[in-house]
């Protein structure tokens, strides 16, 4: 199984602006904390010359990066996306819910909100063609993430532990560890997943 990892666009917000938003974003959270490039990146474990072709719009960084540099900065990546709600109360127009994942096949990852950082709180949408799969090094620590599967069935590998997860099944997993998501079967898979980032909580589920 193959599998592509890039800010792009199915449906939702258009790459360009996702890009812009990344772009203008990232550089206001690293100005704000007197951050330079070199300490971002020895902070976040990204290469400077990535983080210098993210501000400079350039290049489209993978959900792992995008989560790296998020904890560096002490924010979540719904903040450096543009979607993370400040309000009580905010509207998200279809249009500007961004797919930060595509798949080989046609698959899709959408960040439909999320809360701001450093603890936060997200909700996404998964889209796997039959043999898609998504891998994870693992996010920061303190993050996990549940699951409810729409349709087809889900295969995920948390660490050395492996679920099949039906339709109409739900799962829960602590993610900051390697794991993986695919779509063994022969039909669209279809999950939603709300991932919690709570550097508080350092105790297992």
């Amino acid at each position: 199984m193959t599998k592509k990892v890039n800010i792009s666009t199915d449906s939702g917000a258009d790459v360009h602006s996702v890009s812009q938003a990344v772009a203008a974003k990232l550089k206001q959270h690293r100005k704000k904390q007197k951050l330079s490039l070199d300490e971002l990146s020895r902070r976040a474990g990204v290469s400077k010359g990535m983080l210098v072709e993210i501000e400079k719009c350039i290049a489209n960084p993978s959900i792992a990066i995008l989560c790296k540099i998020a904890a560096a900065l002490g924010v979540s990546v719904a903040d450096i996306v543009d979607v993370a709600s400040a309000p009580a109360a905010r509207l998200i127009e279809g249009q500007d819910i961004p797919t930060l994942w595509t798949g080989p096949k046609g698959g899709s990852a959408r960040l439909l909100a999320g809360t701001s950082g450093p603890n936060m709180i997200e909700l996404w949408r998964w889209e796997l063609q039959p043999g898609e799969l998504f891998e994870s090094p693992g996010h920061p620590q303190g993050t996990f993430e549940l699951f409810h599967v729409e349709q087809g069935q889900l295969t995920m590998r948390v660490d050395k532990t492996d679920l099949i997860v039906p339709a109409g099944g739900s799962a829960v997993a602590r993610t900051d560890v390697p794991h993986h998501y695919a779509n063994e079967g022969d039909t669209p898979l279809v999950f939603t997943m709300t991932v919690a980032e709570l550097h508080q909580l350092a105790t297992t589920l």
